[in-house]
């Protein structure tokens, strides 16, 4: 299936290391039978990591991964001799990741940059030798701190699609189509809804080698939000974009009422997406009479730029990609 490869939510079980335990070795030799304490301090447990990688688009090479245990430090030694820190997990992920709480949801890491380290679970600290706790009063102290556990916890790992437009609408709307001719994205096509199984990104090309990135999202249906159809699985990859290109056909019964059914889907799931710009595009305008499409555009009122386009016969492209530039900018 076109989707197979596509992971955008994942379930892991993550463990930092453990602290090493400090030592509490005294330097008794033939030489010195009543030498002091010379215990060095254990070494941190390793952290748990997260880097964006950039080359990265989906979670599938976490696919499946249950847990991911980073490794205990070292107890220290004598002479002072401090433990080995644990080794450090680094988990790359797509940029656009973020990091949640399976119990509460919370929010705990968020992933937007190349490169970006986040160090969302720490090892535990080491405990200190038996040297630290000396004193005049306490000369062979014969203890020694104990290192701190790690954390550990079910984390979730969800993928949002980093995009400034995303384009909303039905299944069959046209959206494959729209981002195949402005764009390098190569989505699959058909006459059948849900044909887009997957979010497919496209850099769009624009006057004086501008460019702006285009998100195909996979079709909404009204319910969307209660979990119908492909439900609440591809609505996040909305919360991202800056801009909202709704795309409605030409031949819908009802293309206002269509666009606020699309609008109270995401109303209902996060009606803070209702705060985005937003544009509304009549798509596959050439199957329309033009006497007939004449009479639609004086016939429509939005409260929203209205644009009336044909991707398949490339007509008012050009319209679109320069409001959708501007409502950007």
């Amino acid at each position: 299936m076109e989707n197979e490869n596509f992971i955008d939510y994942v379930k892991i079980w993550f463990h930092s290391g453990r602290g090493g335990d400090g030592s509490a070795h005294l330097a008794r030799t033939a030489q010195t039978p009543k030498g002091g304490p010379d215990g060095g301090d254990g070494g941190r447990g390793g952290h748990i990591i997260l880097r964006g990688n950039a080359q990265l688009w989906t979670l599938l090479h976490l696919k499946y991964t249950k847990h991911l245990t980073a490794e205990d430090g070292e107890a220290g030694g004598k002479n002072q001799r401090f433990g080995k820190n644990g080794r450090d997990v680094i988990v790359e992920v797509p940029l656009g990741t973020i990091v949640r709480n399976e119990e509460t949801m919370e929010k705990e890491a968020e992933i937007l940059e190349d490169k970006q380290e986040i160090i969302f679970m720490r090892g535990g600290r080491g405990g200190l030798g038996n040297t630290h706790f000396k004193s005049s009063v306490r000369q062979t102290p014969r203890f020694a701190q104990t290192g701190e556990s790690g954390l550990e916890g079910w984390k979730i790992l969800e993928l949002q699609v980093l995009a400034d437009v995303g384009l909303v609408g039905f299944p069959n709307a046209g959206k494959s189509t729209f981002i195949s001719v402005v764009s390098n994205a190569r989505p699959k096509i058909a006459n059948y809804p849900f044909t887009t199984l997957k979010p497919n990104l496209g850099m769009v090309p624009y006057r004086d080698n501008y460019s702006f990135v285009v998100a195909d999202i996979p079709g909404i249906i009204e319910g969307a939000s209660e979990g119908k159809g492909l439900g609440l699985r591809f609505l996040r990859h909305i919360e991202r974009n800056s801009v909202l290109m709704f795309i409605v056909p030409a031949d819908s019964d009802d293309i206002i009422k269509e666009y606020r059914i699309l609008l109270n889907e995401l109303r209902q799931y996060n009606p803070e997406l209702l705060d985005k710009q937003r544009m509304l595009a009549v798509s596959k305008c050439d199957l329309v009479p033009p006497d007939e499409l004449d009479k639609l555009k004086k016939s429509l009122h939005a409260d929203i730029p209205l644009l009336f386009m044909s991707a398949h016969a490339q007509f008012g492209i050009m319209e679109v990609k320069d409001e959708l530039w501007r409502l950007l900018h």
